[in-house]
């Protein structure tokens, strides 16, 4: 099972840029997101506000991990590949801090859609395939740093947060809240977009009343505004605005 788990791993460290957001789409198309949890439509808000708080969660927690201590997730070619072995930072606290922050964020979603199977499928797949490719990364810094990275797993663990570790792995260090616009600012606006989608989509599943008509443009409006600042931000970034931060730690 753990061989087979590797070979997804790598695949999937190689190609989720491709295959997560196919398969979000796919769960969220397979099923209309809901209206009323157990015919109720303050559960259902309640329900979303919990939703979008576990998002928010997600997304501080990824902030806070390249607001201290950046590390490049895509390898080398698409491979498992790391230079150095980091543990201070948000990697002082969790061994996978990204992924822990990523797993809220899907969570959060496919919640937020509210549809019981999809939130129970994506929930179990996106944990699987993470658990895989945290398995390949592993084997990988295994083999390259030996005693050094026994000895962290030992004390950092993989999926849990060490929050009394904080304080001693971010000492010295200053949080830098440019670097994490310059890191994250796709993964904000992507989460951002598939929460307005999703939301239109519960809108517009039979059709759009005049009451709804109102907040369905806003609706739009706010999703366009979110590609634009997307695009200015991409644009800055090609400009060179963030080069003095590509080299940062």
């Amino acid at each position: 099972m753990k061989i087979l788990m590797l070979a997804f791993g790598t695949f999937f460290f190689k190609y989720r840029n491709q295959a997560f957001p196919l398969i979000i789409v796919a769960l969220f198309i397979a099923a209309p997101p809901t209206t009323t949890v157990l015919g109720s439509a303050a559960l259902e808000q309640s329900k979303d506000i919990i939703a979008l708080l576990i998002v928010l969660a997600g997304l501080v927690l990824r902030a806070t991990v390249i607001g201290y201590a950046y590390i490049k997730r895509g390898g080398l070619n698409k491979r498992v590949y790391a230079k150095d072995l980091v543990t201070e930072g948000m990697f002082g606290v969790c061994r996978n801090p990204l992924y822990v922050g990523n797993m809220l964020i899907y969570a959060g979603l496919f919640l937020f859609h509210g549809n019981p199977g999809v939130v129970v499928v994506g929930s179990l797949l996106f944990g699987f395939i993470y658990q895989c490719i945290i398995y390949a990364e592993e084997e990988f810094l295994a083999n390259k740093f030996g005693e050094a990275y026994s000895a962290y797993c030992r004390d950092v663990p993989r999926w849990g947060l060490k929050l009394s570790a904080f304080s001693a792995s971010t000492e010295g260090m200053a949080f830098n809240m440019r670097r994490v616009i310059a890191k994250d600012y796709s993964t904000i606006s992507s989460t951002l977009i598939a929460l307005l989608a999703t939301e239109f989509y519960r809108v517009a599943a039979d059709s759009i009343s005049d009451q709804e008509l109102s907040y369905a443009i806003v609706l739009v409006g706010v999703f366009v505004g979110v590609v634009a600042l997307t695009g200015l931000v991409s644009s800055l970034k090609k400009m060179g605005v963030f080069d003095e931060l590509t080299a940062a730690r």
